[in-house]
């Protein structure tokens, strides 16, 4: 408990310290005014209503909302525009599929994000359970490209792709019917068909997907450390000398982590896999039964070995450009490796245990990190009836970004 009251405390002071990300961008006003300001940068998954933004670094914080603004960008990755459009809501997710092939649509006022602008303008929305992609040409009214699944049966799904004939009839330049024919509905596939289209417009286009995809989704990270791992066994008789402590014994461990970025909410979130050697190895003497005339000392020892894989979540917390801060959460699958307990000359397999870890630790530069993990216990010995057993690990872990 008091290690993890002291991963708390780590994370409280790094969310007390941790720095608001505003970048540079600008908003245009119900009556056309453009102001350069600096904008809250949250790399939205779900398109907003609404954002916080500053005039400059020391001006207080302000809030719009669409009611106001009817455009924003920030940092030239990303941008949106207020429309007012029919969109279809209907779900995609099979158990709540509507049996009618016609989009049902409704009017409403949304920022949609540009996904390609040019004389062709693809633009995106998305809320927690709608994905729908929009179109316009030559700036006139913006319109959703349909694509709706449907059930004509109880089991039978089928698709309306309207969204196929309408790009044919409306990109009519550089387009051939196979590429149409192919095109998923998302953003790879229809981001191409209007660059496309754009470039034999004799246009050019802004690509915010691909300024988007230049960003880091990937890291693989060496991972050395120290660990500090504790044992103790418990023989369940009446004599209360049948716990033994072991030794707290410093180890080496190295892991290699593959950690994956979310692409939103300016990879602040990740997703790791760490496969991690480590190693504990000492030896216990303890009296029984004292004080009687069957007094005797028991000599334990254990050899363990185990191939960790923690497989968890991070968040990031970032404190300047360079430095961040992150607290991550994993679950662990132990795999152990010719490992055995003793008891005198009796020896006893160990059955390595999957646990959960907890860490809090600070990053610089994309590259170097430090990293204090604490595991919860493992009872190695839970095969045996009379015995448990409690195994416990903290690491410092150093990290470095090959890339």
């Amino acid at each position: 408990m008091k290690k993890l009251g002291l991963l708390i405390g780590l994370f409280t002071v790094g969310m007390n310290y941790a720095q608001i990300k505003f970048e540079k961008g600008y908003i245009i006003n119900n009556s056309g005014e453009k102001t350069e300001v600096l904008i809250k940068d949250l790399d939205w998954k779900n398109n907003p209503t609404e954002f916080e933004y500053k005039l400059n670094d020391v001006s207080p914080v302000k809030k719009e909302d669409i009611k106001n603004i009817s455009e924003f960008a920030v940092n030239n990755s990303e941008k949106y525009v207020r429309k007012t459009v029919m969109i279809d809501h209907s779900s995609d997710i099979i158990a709540y599929i509507s049996k009618n092939k016609t989009p049902d649509f409704k009017e409403e006022t949304l920022f949609l994000k540009y996904v390609v602008e040019g004389k062709a303008n693809l633009f995106y929305y998305q809320n927690t359970d709608t994905k729908r992609f929009f179109y316009n040409i030559d700036q006139s009214d913006v319109k959703q490209l349909v694509y709706k699944p449907y059930y004509v049966s109880e089991i039978l799904v089928r698709y309306n792709n309207e969204y196929k004939k309408q790009i044919s009839e409306n990109l009519t330049c550089g387009i051939e019917n196979k590429e149409i024919e192919n095109a998923d509905y998302k953003t790879n596939a229809l981001t191409k068909i209007f660059v496309k289209y754009n470039a034999c417009s004799n246009g050019g286009s802004v690509n915010y997907a691909e300024i988007k995809e230049k960003r880091d989704f990937f890291n693989l990270n060496i991972r050395p450390g120290i660990s500090s791992s504790k044992f103790q066994t418990t023989f369940n008789s009446y004599d209360p000398a049948g716990k033994a402590d072991f030794d707290r014994k410093f180890t080496f461990r190295i892991g290699a982590e593959f950690e994956f970025l979310l692409p939103y909410n300016k990879n602040k979130w990740a997703i790791f896999i760490e496969p991690t050697y480590q190693y504990y190895k000492t030896d216990s003497e303890t009296t029984v039964n004292r004080g009687t005339y069957f007094e005797r000392k028991i000599t334990q020892s254990i050899d363990y070995k185990s191939l960790d894989t923690p497989i968890g979540i991070r968040h990031y917390m970032f404190l300047n450009d360079k430095s961040k801060i992150f607290v991550n959460a994993a679950f662990i699958l132990g795999i152990g490796l010719n490992s055995s307990f003793k008891q005198d000359n009796v020896e006893m397999d160990i059955k390595t245990a999957n646990n959960i870890a907890f860490g809090a630790g600070y990053k610089y530069d994309d590259k170097f990190s430090v990293e204090l993990r604490v595991n919860t216990s493992r009872n190695l010995l839970r095969n045996y009836v009379m015995w448990d057993s409690d195994y416990s690990t903290m690491s410092l872990i150093f990290g470095y970004t090959l890339f």
